[in-house]
């Protein structure tokens, strides 16, 4: 079997790596338009439970990037000053560029034949092949080239957004929500390295025209935020890498599959960075492309139909939760009127996913602290 992948990220090199140590008579070729050592962003975060369900299926992957991994088993929210810890939510983050690397260093050794710095214009110039897999992030050549056959719908959240890292390592995932004159501000941050953390900054439209970023440079934007988020930063930096201000893109496809293509990752759903999901979508839908490949030896046709009907469902659960969760920041700032404790209940049940007993069972020093301050009995 020959298979040609398009995208050189973590979904595309980990479903070189996964084919090729198990099929390594197949021949699997991979076209990156970036340098192997050029990436976007920062960190990337996995939960618990992330890794859970990765580990049950690909234990050597996690094996391999768990010792670059930073780990924490609170989160914290920073709201009117004050520190709300939500306790039990465990998360894991590398560095984007070190699980590039590590992925990158597998697929070398496993075979894969990699093509950096070459840009596919279009799918004729990709060799023959039985199939095409478009991991390619957003503005998939894969999934544009056949827009309606995938049924593809994009949208824009209304919130505008921006990528950091900074050299200041919080202890914990941290949600830092700050009020100044043009309007609330929030900041998602966590530390990926022992010296580095992602900083990503949201706020409203409005509140984005109102502080001026509409008309801001690149480094006039990064020095602004830093005026805003001066406490949480405590002195140190904000440091940009292509760090422009965006709105999230909602992409979903009704159909990941056509003819001889099959798409994964951000090329085929987005799932809003809140619930720190988006990686953890692209290595299970390779996970589940490769079940049905096997499962459907010879048949590419069949083997594609069985991995839509498999996977579509399951990842639109966590998608339709990202986006309840989006929702909720699309109005943090009315949010942020309610005071610390109920602000803290309201955040961790945005989704709809945790119900008070499951919420019991998973933070019971959240809800005990909760109790506490709303007078409630234990």
């Amino acid at each position: 079997m020959r298979i040609c992948v398009i995208g050189g990220g973590p979904a595309g090199l980990y479903l070189g790596t996964l084919w090729k140590l198990r099929h390594p008579d197949d021949v699997v070729e991979l076209f990156e338009q970036n340098a192997s050592d050029v990436t976007w962003g920062f960190g990337v975060v996995f939960s618990d439970r992330a890794l859970e369900f990765l580990r049950a299926d690909d234990a050597q992957t996690v094996d391999l990037i768990a010792s670059r991994m930073q780990t924490w088993r609170d989160m914290t929210l920073v709201h009117r000053g004050e520190k709300i810890t939500i306790d039990g939510v465990g998360f894991s983050a590398i560095g984007r560029l070190d699980l590039l690397t590590l992925l990158l260093q597998r697929a070398r050794e496993v075979g894969v034949i990699l093509h950096h710095r070459t840009a596919i214009k279009s799918l004729d110039q990709l060799p023959q092949a039985d199939l095409i897999v478009g991991a390619d992030g957003l503005n998939s050549l894969v999934r544009r080239s056949f827009e309606a056959d995938f049924g593809a719908s994009l949208s824009y959240l209304d919130n505008k957004f921006v990528w950091y890292g900074t050299t200041k390592p919080f202890d914990t995932l941290t949600q830092t929500f700050v009020d100044t004159p043009w309007g609330p501000f929030n900041a998602h941050h966590y530390r990926y390295a022992p010296g580095m953390s992602t900083f990503i900054i949201e706020c409203a439209r409005a509140t984005w025209i109102n502080a001026g970023f509409d008309t801001m440079s690149e480094e006039q934007s990064r020095q602004r935020c830093e005026q805003i988020f001066a406490q949480a930063l405590d002195g140190h930096p904000l440091v940009g890498n292509h760090s422009l201000w965006r709105n999230f893109p909602k992409l979903w496809c009704s159909r990941w599959t056509w003819r001889n293509m099959a798409l994964v990752g951000d090329a085929v759903h987005t799932a809003h960075f809140s619930i720190g999901s988006g990686t953890r979508l692209a290595l299970e839908d390779v996970i589940a492309l490769v079940k049905a490949l096997e499962g459907h030896p010879g048949d590419t046709r069949a083997a594609l139909a069985a991995y839509d009907a498999a996977r579509r469902p399951i990842a639109a659960k966590i998608v339709e939760a990202a986006l309840t969760s989006a929702r909720w920041y699309e109005n943090f700032g009315e949010h942020m009127k309610l005071e610390p404790a109920d602000f803290g209940m309201s955040y961790i049940t945005r989704s709809g996913r945790i119900d008070p007993d499951k919420l019991k069972a998973m933070a019971p020093r959240f809800v005990a602290a909760y109790d506490a301050a709303k007078g409630l009995p234990r």
